[in-house]
């Protein structure tokens, strides 16, 4: 092998993009080109890596079938950190099964956990856990031992099993350290730090207070009647009702649960339901069929009761009501939700994630620029939007699931 390739290839193994880029800076050979690629992509700049990964691609030969595969993963890589879903999984399903084919199981396993990440991403948790319970870990190498951990620890975050993340993020902290990568150890420093900061708002009884996940895991795990406002549902243990396709109904059953245990009056939640200022009898009618619409949804858990000056929410036993709320609230909370991870995203990864139309998604990114809350960078099709996290909370509760929009 050519030992200036070698070495780069050694560095970027060992997270040293500097290092590789000394080697072959100034080569166009398409070995050269894809290293070029990784390493571009591991300094950050994604547009110049993938643009040199493809010219990479094109110039392999016709007989270069696994130097091409390795550069469909690393496109494929690229594509998954510039947020970047729509790229074709069939692409990089055909160049796993090619790596397979020529024996390389570390690239092919790399491939397989990409796949798993990018599920992890758009919200599809029970493919993602399913597939990743197919991969063993301990036949992987420790850089990709430690992105096995990371995304279990993921998919249990997402899924509000803290003992769970716990475990797989000491697992791969371990693995990191072996590794001896910086930018894994930041990575798994990163998604410890979701456990240890508040992930969401409980108002409940006129006072409001932070949680911490494992404080939201077991406030859902109690016989609490929560209004979910993370997920646009309501809960108490093991029964949850989905409004997420409902969001009048979900707007009025959070005003009452803010208020519990008082009532609320018609005007307010007419202007909360319906953003009605001044009511007439045509809007009171709509407040009584959709109140009379939420009673129905809540039979199991609760019943809405009319008073003298409006409606009041009555939980089923002696549970207490409480309100579960998003870090920051507001009309285009999902879309912040996912740029909140600190990433650059494109508007179609963001409709995929949220399983609505780009044009929806590009209305809203539209709002949030003219507030000054989002900006974007890029033109056309590489265009990606970020925004700051937001302080003193985590993100994962903020992550919605597809319909939440």
């Amino acid at each position: 092998m050519d030992p200036l390739i070698a070495a780069a290839g050694r560095a970027l193994a060992s997270g040293d993009p500097l290092g590789a880029l000394k080697c072959v800076a100034l080569r166009d050979d398409a070995p050269a080109l894809a290293l070029r690629g990784i390493a571009m992509a591991q300094l950050g700049d994604l547009v110049r890596a993938r643009a040199l990964v493809r010219r990479a691609a094109r110039a392999f030969g016709p007989n270069d079938a696994l130097a091409r595969a390795r550069c469909v993963l690393a496109e494929a890589e690229i594509a998954l950190a510039s947020r970047d879903l729509g790229w074709p999984a069939a692409a990089l399903d055909a160049a796993r099964s090619t790596l397979d084919a020529h024996g390389d199981r570390v690239n092919a396993a790399h491939a397989r956990h990409l796949a798993v990440r990018r599920l992890l991403l758009i919200g599809r948790l029970d493919e993602a856990e399913h597939r990743l319970a197919e991969l063993d870990p301990a036949a992987c190498p420790p850089a990709l031992r430690t992105v096995h951990e990371l995304t279990r620890a993921g998919i249990a975050i997402r899924r509000l099993r803290t003992r769970t993340a716990r475990a797989a993020l000491a697992r791969a902290s371990r693995a990191a350290d072996v590794a001896r990568i910086p930018a894994l150890t930041a990575e798994v420093e990163r998604a410890g730090h979701a456990l240890r900061t508040p992930a969401a708002r409980l108002v409940a009884g006129g006072t409001e207070r932070r949680l911490l996940l494992e404080e939201v895991e077991a406030l859902l795990a109690s016989d609490t009647l929560v209004v979910d406002g993370c997920r646009h549902a309501v809960r108490s243990a093991d029964t949850e009702i989905a409004l997420s396709r409902r969001p009048v109904l979900f707007a009025l059953v959070r005003a009452l649960g803010e208020a519990w245990p008082e009532d609320v009056p018609r005007a307010i939640l007419l202007g909360r339901a319906f953003g009605a200022r001044l009511a007439d009898d045509s809007h009171r009618a709509r407040l009584r069929v959709e109140m009379g619409r939420l009673r129905r949804a809540l039979r199991s858990l609760a019943t809405v009761a009319a008073t003298t000056r409006g409606y009041a929410l009555a939980p089923h036993g002696a549970r207490k009501v409480a309100v579960l709320a998003r870090p920051v609230d507001g009309e285009h909370g999902a879309v912040l939700a996912l740029l909140a991870d600190g990433e650059a995203w494109s508007s179609s990864g963001l409709s995929l994630a949220l399983d609505v139309s780009q044009r929806t998604v590009q209305r809203a990114l539209d709002a949030l620029a003219a507030e000054g809350t989002v900006e974007s960078f890029g033109r056309g099709p590489a265009r990606r939007w970020i925004t700051p996290p937001v302080p003193g909370f985590t993100t994962t509760l903020l992550l919605p699931t597809p319909g939440s929009f």
